[in-house]
């Protein structure tokens, strides 16, 4: 599971620091979380291959979450896109993106949907063999979402010694790693955990931005290899989270020691502050696995 922070800081963009974008590769998906201004740029500032790119979650309609989104639909055209695009969204996302393709005359040569949202529980958005992604509802100043991506269990793996030494026939291989025993031509039935090998772990990863804190999340959330939680700003400024309806580091960290999560990667700072080193070290003082998310930076889980 890998983790590419394209933008993570609050408001307008400026010549260092881009808002809220990031991709996510888990199970062959490439999924783009949020698409701020200036996304398309990042993308390609990171080598991430637009044509992988088959699924968008946007988690709510402030700007610097989703004004990028319509760029890049557009470079996709441009591109000669042909496989269909995939945005999840709060309803008035088909709106607003149909609006400005309407008014330019720019109808997309690919298909475009839109799967808009507006339930306030948590809701199956998207599943297919390998990976399932959740909304978790969150408490922001418009109706807002953040998303739980979870693997789901893969295939068993073949001990190949164990495969000698009962003289398993190839033709058996598929079904093994499904899960079935197997029964030798002498009529002897060998128990499939005798053949093979428990599959790696799930791995699991929550998206929570922007929120205040909402510790309603963390039954959802809990156990995740790693959770992105917004930190706008310090416990010194609390008073504004509280207000805009932003999270505090100290908030953030809460969360994830509540939770019991693997690895809290922090993210969408308000630019009031010098040093984002500050946001880890308020974080840490409460739950001690803290990364600091910035403009570039890889994760892997």
């Amino acid at each position: 599971m890998r983790l590419t922070i394209l933008g993570c800081y609050a408001a307008t963009p400026r010549t260092l620091t881009n808002p809220t974008s990031q991709v996510l590769e888990i199970k062959n998906h490439l999924f783009l979380i949020d698409c701020g201004e200036g996304t398309q740029v990042q993308l390609r500032k990171n080598k991430v291959k637009f044509s992988r790119i088959e699924h968008i979650f946007i988690s709510h309609l402030h700007g610097d979450h989703f004004f990028g989104l319509p760029g890049l639909i557009s470079t996709f055209r441009l591109l000669g896109r042909e496989k269909e695009l995939h945005i999840h969204g709060p309803k008035g996302i088909k709106e607003a993106i149909l609006l400005l393709l309407k008014l330019g005359d720019s109808w997309t040569n690919y298909p475009l949907f839109f799967h808009e949202l507006t339930e306030k529980v948590p809701q199956l958005i998207f599943e297919d063999d390998t990976v399932t992604v959740t909304t978790i509802p969150l408490d922001h100043r418009v109706y807002t979402n953040g998303f739980l991506f979870r693997e789901k269990p893969g295939d068993r793996k073949l001990n190949v010694e164990a495969m000698a030494q009962y003289k398993v026939d190839k033709a058996y291989f598929r079904n093994i790693k499904k899960g079935k025993d197997v029964t030798l031509e002498d009529g002897t039935v060998v128990a499939n955990d005798q053949l093979t090998l428990d599959p790696p772990e799930p791995k699991s990863y929550a998206f929570c931005s922007d929120t205040a804190y909402k510790p309603e999340i963390v039954s959802q959330i809990s156990n995740v290899d790693a959770l992105y939680h917004e930190s706008t700003f310090l416990e010194s400024e609390a008073k504004f989270s509280l207000k805009t309806k932003h999270a505090t580091a100290k908030e953030a960290a809460s969360i994830a020691q509540q939770a019991d999560v693997g690895a809290l990667v922090l993210g969408h700072y308000s630019t009031r502050y010098k040093s984002i080193e500050l946001f880890k070290t308020e974080a840490e003082e409460i739950f001690p696995n803290v990364y600091l998310g910035d403009d570039g930076k890889v994760f892997e889980f």
